[in-house]
């Protein structure tokens, strides 16, 4: 494939991070899951005792922090390491609290205003597999290939329970789909960059298929879309 950029958007839990990783690592891409981005601010807002309600603080905390994904330093499972101003994060942003936190933090306008530019110098270097919320729509709308990945809601939070379960971490299958239908809402009724699917963006429910499916789907669709623009 020529160097393209792969848009992948969706709801929480929907599978984009794990797809999103699988395609960029079976292409040679780099991997950004941008929602990271939002998390580390999170989990620092929580840190400094900063209250998320409180956009002003928070959206200056973002403009201060030097956030830093890599590609894994530990073997543990992850898929990328963050660094927050030098100390890895990355487990700590997935942790009940900052899941509570996120989408407030992501509809935040001056967060958004602050990561927009880091996010967009990284996705237009091509060869990268971007997957977020409003990426195929505000950050990278030139994207070459755009891909909605959905899920029911039950599925998704059935995967986020299985997820906190498997990493040893409480979890409740009721709380979860409440935290899911709650930032479900948030996300799709923000003012700034709401979640949607673009228009030219291929919508794909991995509700009833296995990961190694959706990922052949999406290699599928880049691989056309590719053949497309040769």
């Amino acid at each position: 494939m020529k160097r393209a950029i792969i848009a992948i958007d969706g709801p929480a839990a929907s599978g984009k991070s794990t797809v999103g990783y699988r395609v960029a690592e079976t292409l040679g891409y780099l991997y950004l899951d941008t929602g990271v981005l939002y998390r580390a601010v999170t989990w620092a807002a929580l840190d400094r005792g900063i209250p998320i309600p409180d956009e002003e603080q928070v959206a200056r905390l973002a403009e201060a922090l030097t956030i830093d994904i890599q590609r894994p330093t530990i073997s543990d499972g992850r898929q990328y390491t963050v660094l927050v101003d030098g100390r890895d994060v990355t487990w700590l942003l997935r942790e009940q609290p900052v899941n509570d936190g996120v989408s407030p933090v992501a509809a935040n306008p001056g967060v958004r205003a602050a990561l927009i530019d880091a996010q967009r110098r990284i996705g237009l270097q091509g060869s990268v597999v971007v997957v977020g919320r409003d990426i195929g729509t505000v950050i990278l709308p030139e994207a070459e290939i755009k891909v909605y990945l959905d899920a029911t809601i039950e599925e998704r939070a059935a995967r986020r329970h299985r997820e906190n379960v498997a990493q040893g971490r409480p979890s409740d299958l009721a709380a979860v789909r409440a935290n899911l239908e709650q930032r479900d809402y948030i996300d799709s009724h923000r003012s700034t960059s709401p979640l949607a699917k673009a228009p030219d963006a291929v919508y794909l429910d991995s509700t009833a298929m296995s990961v190694s499916q959706v990922v052949e789907r999406v290699l599928g669709i880049a691989r056309r879309a590719s053949r497309c623009r040769a």
